[in-house]
């Protein structure tokens, strides 16, 4: 899981310097995630709400009192950061500046509704949602406001429409690197870069005509939309990312306005249409930056999208693949083991080989020192029974208690099964959390690995708090194959693409890129004894086909990332954020050769029902 995948809620007229007493407010205060006020403020007659705005990201008016600001009220947001939206329907000539802002009144009484002309008096703030560490852009708000409704039923300022045409196709610029990368004191210039356009219209209502969905329906009743249609487009309605450089600027997350208990949030799939549009204030939150808060909420027409099933691999072919089946203990449901089962034999066609990521112990996140998946184990394989499939045989090595990461208590790990009717587990020696396998030459003068299964370079700080690499060597036809099995670091504490610095900071690299190194050291041990041995490494490598971690497990020949060999439109098996991407790989060795077959089957990460959040992968060769 990412965090990717929880993974998981912003300004031109006015001077475009602020003062330095401003200036030590904001650098002061934003560590606390919202400005401190100041003793100064500001004459009603001067202050509008596109003053309060300004034209960069933070308000020159941060940290001040200000009086009377005029506006009409667009929405009321009753849950979650309880407060509304205000727009002076008097914009000015500037676009770089935004006529609305957010007023929050916490726990106080909401007493004002859309179409309500309004007067209101506070502070100025900048809110950082998830606090300055996540490396969010800030939300320009008025905060412990003073609020007289002078009229109601006004005309709403009409929405300014986000399309195609509207928004540029460069995202963002470069961040300042005399302020470490941020933009936020960047003059905006909507017409140049789309985190620049959404940040000038913070605040205001905006809309967007019948959209794609890009996104699937997530559990917080959020989806996403493209407003541009032909942006790299998969052939299943998605929007592929393919590139750090190519971040799709199209993409807008939508919610609603009214309480889910009042009205429910649309189911939608990837590729469906939101019929008529949405039509709100934009917002920017902690998970998604720019989000229209629908107060005007279109209808999904279904576009019938189906889960895949790849093909069932012929006598002579290996069929190897990998599933991220999040989490899994037997205290879930029988409906999930049964579910992913079912995948198991009719979407993956009963693999071969099969290395699964995030089993859980045989108590799930219950914290007690239990490491055991034996329980899991066997619930699962009975289900894949049930189902029509195999009977599958497991093996794998319990970790330390609490020393892979993931869920605390649940001590996650990779596991194999295989189809014995189809394929051999060599066992060999008597493997352990803590002790790594090595690579030997056999009396046949064949890579032998000293413990099957075993894992790879156990001690090595790279894998600290994170799973170990788990290698084991199998037999198809009289024929060595040697599989690894990973689940590497999550992207935990990577900023997302709408930062404030730009490009994004993305920290959890540097530990993959470690990990990443050590696999394919071992691989490099394996072709040093037999240089055309087929190795096959597997797994949620949480990282994408383009990255350096890719790149590292590529190194000097070892592997080829097999997702390439798939056109870019077809490239993913994870939506995150309206981007369709990379997330689980299977590499192979040059022993394996070109002539396999590769599959991202696509069940789970575009709908809104899911058995798991990743798309599992499919390799079919011949040893």
């Amino acid at each position: 899981m990412p965090l990717i995948s929880r993974a998981t809620r912003s300004r031109a007229t006015r001077p475009t310097v602020r003062s330095a007493a401003v200036a030590t407010v904001v650098a002061t205060a934003l560590a606390a995630g919202l400005l401190a006020a100041s003793s100064s403020s500001a004459s009603a007659a001067e202050v509008r709400v596109h003053d309060i705005q300004g034209t960069t990201r933070l308000s020159p008016l941060a940290g001040q009192q200000v009086t009377d600001v005029t506006g009409i009220v667009t929405g009321v947001r009753s849950y979650g950061s309880k407060g509304f939206w205000i727009q002076d329907p008097k914009a000015d000539a500037d676009p770089a500046t935004s006529e609305g802002v957010f007023v929050y009144t916490g726990s106080a009484a909401l007493t004002v509704k859309a179409g309500d002309a309004v007067r209101v008096s506070g502070t100025v703030g900048e809110y950082v949602p998830g606090g300055e560490s996540s490396g969010n852009q800030s939300l320009t708000q008025l905060t412990k406001p003073t609020v007289t409704v002078q009229s109601s039923g006004n005309a709403l300022p009409a929405p300014v429409t986000v399309n195609a045409k509207a928004v540029p196709s460069a995202y963002a610029p470069d961040g300042d690197p005399g302020d470490g990368g941020s933009i936020n004191a960047l003059p905006l210039k909507p017409r140049s870069y789309a985190l620049d356009l959404y940040e000038s219209l913070e605040g205001m209502n905006v809309r967007v005509g019948t959209s794609r969905v890009v996104g699937a329906t997530d559990p917080y009743s959020e989806l996403w939309i493209t407003v541009k249609p032909h942006e790299n487009p998969d052939r299943r309605g998605g929007t592929v990312y393919g590139s750090y450089d190519d971040q799709n600027t199209g993409r807008l997350q939508v919610q609603q306005l009214a309480p889910i208990s009042e009205r429910p949030f649309p189911k939608a799939n990837v590729g469906d249409a939101l019929s008529g549009g949405a039509e709100g204030p934009l917002d920017f939150n902690q998970f998604g930056g720019y989000t229209l808060v629908a107060r005007t909420l279109g209808e999904v027409k279904d576009k019938g999208l189906v889960r895949e099933k790849t093909r069932r691999q012929t006598k002579g072919e290996l069929a190897v693949a990998t599933y991220n089946v999040e989490n899994l203990d037997p205290g879930d449901p029988q409906t999930k083991f049964d579910a992913l089962a079912g995948a198991v034999v009719s979407n993956l066609a009963s693999p071969d080989i099969l290395a699964l990521e995030e089993i859980q112990d045989d108590n799930g996140a219950k914290n007690d020192g239990t490491v055991s998946a034996e329980a899991t184990l066997k619930k699962f394989a009975d289900a894949i029974v049930a189902a029509g499939g195999p009977r599958y045989e497991w093996r794998s090595i319990a970790p330390q208690n609490n020393k892979d990461g993931g869920e605390p208590g649940g001590n996650i790990r990779q596991v194999f099964l295989f189809n014995p009717e189809r394929v051999s587990f060599t066992d060999r020696g008597a493997g352990d959390a803590t002790t790594g396998t090595g690579v030997v030459r056999s009396s046949g003068g064949r890579a032998a690995l000293t413990l099957s299964p075993g894992r790879i370079d156990p001690a090595n700080t790279a894998w600290a708090d994170s799973r170990k690499p788990l290698a084991g060597e199998f037999s198809f036809r009289g024929r060595s194959v040697f599989v690894v099995a990973n689940h590497f670091g999550s992207k935990g504490g990577d900023e997302g693409l709408t930062s404030r610095h730009q490009p994004p900071v993305r920290s959890s690299e540097a530990k993959r890129l470690r990990q990443a190194q050590a696999v394919n050291s071992f691989v490099r041990d394996v072709r040093k004894v037999q240089k055309g041995a087929d190795v096959v490494v597997v797994g949620d490598v949480n990282d994408f086909e383009f990255s350096a971690t890719t790149a590292a497990l590529e190194a000097g020949g070892a592997l080829k990332s097999a997702v390439k060999s798939l056109p870019r439109s077809e490239r993913y098996s994870y939506v995150y954020q309206g981007n369709s991407q990379v997330l689980d790989q299977i590499l192979t060795s040059p022993g394996v050769g070109s002539g396999f077959a590769y599959d991202s089957v696509h069940i789970n990460a575009e709908f809104a029902e899911q058995n798991s959040d990743h798309d599992p992968q499919v390799l079919r060769f011949r040893p």
